[in-house]
């Protein structure tokens, strides 16, 4: 490698911003949960040194892996992303190697599925308990909707 090169995959793979996140989100949730990483380790069937490099970010975290911890710990896989600031977003491997500053919130995003936006959306209407408050409040968007879109 030349020294005017720079490894792009070193800082793709190595201690990323968001696999960082996901550790420590990780690590806040076994310790809410007053689980030792060893604990942890054991569940997962690896060591407590793995279960260490996880939540430092220095290893990612498989798909099937944090599923597993996903159930060990009790939360959804969503769970590992919550709070995830901006700029570790702009930090994904994704965009570091298309050298991208693309905003996911940006309205160029064809599918409204992949929006963030849609998603806070989700998640806050289905944290309403009450099935026929949530009902209301869809035909109110549905109403509010047809009402903007016939002017």
């Amino acid at each position: 490698m030349s020294e005017d090169k720079p490894d792009k995959n070193f800082r793709v793979t190595n201690n990323n911003a968001v696999d960082m996140h996901v550790g420590k989100r990780i690590r806040l949730r076994r310790t809410l949960l007053g689980m030792s990483q060893e604990q942890l380790g054991v569940a997962l069937s690896i060591t407590f040194q793995q279960v260490q490099k996880y939540e430092r970010g220095a290893n990612r975290v498989s798909a099937s892996r944090l599923w597993d911890i996903s159930q060990i710990l009790d939360v959804p896989i969503s769970y590992f992303f919550e709070d995830m600031t901006d700029d570790v977003m702009k930090s994904s491997p994704r965009r570091i190697s298309r050298g991208s500053d693309h905003n996911i919130d940006d309205d160029s995003v064809r599918d409204p599925m992949a929006r963030r936006e849609t998603l806070e959306l989700v998640r806050t209407y289905y944290s309403i308990a009450q099935p026929k408050v949530r009902k209301r409040i869809a035909e109110m968007v549905k109403s509010i909707a047809v009402t903007i879109n016939e002017s």
